[in-house]
């Protein structure tokens, strides 16, 4: 996009002036750099997107406070950087930097960018023989048209089967599959929900589901997930009772971030809660395939516990590849008629390929899911051993599944520590990406979804960066906002 004219919308400089906060660093004295910093954290929240118009120079002086001199140094930096561009009589946009991975162009002698910000592992090794052994089923549809609405019939049918070994009976007249989990999220709010509508969420959650709320032009209610304890049962009840929220939307399999697993009397009280308030829930399941422990009965799904109060969301994304870009909704039939209904003004169904891909790998599941599992505990051993080395201030519980650590740090730094950990080479998403309304200055999230010896190398920097940012005073909590 470098050196074309801006497609995004203008932000103005009063409106920067609050996103940015308290932008300069404690005891720095180099203003421009912090604010191109401060910039350059803004474009990796993913609040000031590729395109966006920046203010004018002197616009945007006034609403900082500052001289018109230092903000064009920022800007020059961040020109430099390949983040901003600029043309005379266009002003100066936000942009991709040319020729590199990272926001900042790496020194020679740095290893190359460790992407902490995505919770997804490599593909398993059992997708390609899955490619090879469904050629002929693809040739034969492609005398098709290829469009499947609700999903192909055999996909369906394997997903059925899969929650009813789990201990909730399904038919494949209630399984519509979609092209992703968020894609299943949004088919619900746009079937169920209305501009003001409330919606209960966790808090901390998983960023893009307050974003596809607030897409849908509804509202965050948050109940607590606490980092030690989990779910207070009680607590959602009365949440429920009082904001009467349109719907829910709960991760009580390995939430992320906090890794936090609902156990099945805690299930059963949730379900008889939702029931009373007659509060339908979207139970996201991304994760529920990665259970961690050794020798213990899963727990069967949340809609086992709740009739017809429960919306099933599941993803072959985490369990064998985020490139599958396959999901499926688990519901009662007539509201699986009214999502497909919804679907056809949006798409007329998900890639023929991968269905079938995923289908074969749903023929017999389990040893391809014992071997993810095996592959994704040991990264989170790597990852816990790390941080107790490298990071021994830090605390976090282990979690028995799933693919991150919700961290606990020393101070609330995680926004300056996600600023310097982009100068190591380092991607993270700091706590506050995982408030419904910010705040979470004192946590970050470190996902378990690559090599062991990447973790650590990552792990190692983040100590780097991590004293560094202690070195100095703290500063003041800034609020954030969305990511992936």
């Amino acid at each position: 996009m470098n050196g074309q004219f801006p497609l995004g919308g203008r932000i103005s400089g009063s409106r920067l002036a609050t996103t940015l906060g308290d932008w300069r660093q404690s005891g720095s004295r180099r203003g421009a750099a912090d604010l191109a910093s401060a910039i350059e954290l803004q474009v990796l929240d993913g609040r000031l997107p590729v395109g966006t118009r920046l203010p004018a120079e002197r616009e945007l002086a006034d609403a900082l406070g500052v001289s018109r001199t230092l903000v064009g140094g920022a800007l020059d930096r961040l020109r430099e950087s390949g983040l901003v561009a600029s043309r005379q009589g266009a002003g100066s946009w936000i942009t991709f930097p040319q020729g590199g991975r990272g926001l900042r162009p790496a020194p020679a002698d740095r290893l190359d960018l460790i992407d902490l910000t995505h919770a997804s592992p490599p593909a398993v090794p059992a997708l390609l023989p899955a490619l090879d052994a469904v050629r002929g089923a693809f040739a034969a549809e492609l005398l098709d048209h290829g469009y499947h609405v609700r999903g192909m019939p055999a996909l369906r049918e394997r997903i059925a089967d899969r929650y009813t070994a789990r201990g909730l009976p399904t038919s494949p007249d209630q399984v519509l599959i979609t092209n992703g989990a968020q894609h299943a999220l949004s088919l619900v709010l746009r079937a169920l929900v209305g501009p003001g509508d409330r919606v209960l969420v966790e808090q901390p959650c998983y960023p893009n589901t307050v974003g596809a709320i607030r897409a849908a032009h509804a509202l965050s209610v948050p109940v607590a997930v606490d980092p030690h304890d989990g779910w207070d049962v009680p607590g959602i009840d009365a949440a429920l009772r009082q904001a009467a929220p349109r719907l829910a939307c709960l991760t009580v399999d390995f939430q992320n971030p906090t890794g936090h697993l609902l156990g099945a009397e805690d299930r059963e009280r949730l379900g008889v809660a939702l029931a009373r308030a007659r509060t339908p829930a979207v139970v996201d399941e991304t994760i529920a395939e990665l259970d961690l422990r050794d020798g213990v009965e899963p727990v069967p799904p949340l809609a086992a516990f709740t009739r017809d109060w429960a919306i099933t969301v599941g993803s072959a994304a985490k369990s064998y590849w985020g490139g599958l870009r396959l999901g499926w909704i688990r519901a009662q039939e007539d509201l699986i008629d009214r999502l497909a209904a919804a679907r056809c003004t949006l798409d007329l169904g998900s890639p023929v390929l991968d269905q079938l891909a995923l289908a074969e790998l749903l023929a017999d599941p389990e040893p391809v899911l014992a071997a993810r599992r095996t592959e994704v505990r040991g990264m989170r051993d790597a990852l816990v051993a790390a941080v107790r080395e490298h990071c021994p201030e830090w605390t976090c519980r282990v979690p028995d599944g799933g693919l991150s650590l919700w961290c606990r740090l020393p101070e609330p730094m995680s926004t300056r520590l996600s600023v310097a950990a982009a100068n190591h080479g380092v991607l993270v998403a700091e706590g506050s990406r995982f408030g419904v309304h910010g705040g979470l200055e004192r946590w970050l999230r470190l996902p378990f979804s690559l090599p062991p010896e990447r973790l650590r190398e990552a792990v190692r920097r983040l100590g780097v960066a991590a004293a560094s940012v202690l070195s100095a005073a703290p500063a003041i909590e800034t609020p954030a906002g969305a990511v992936t």
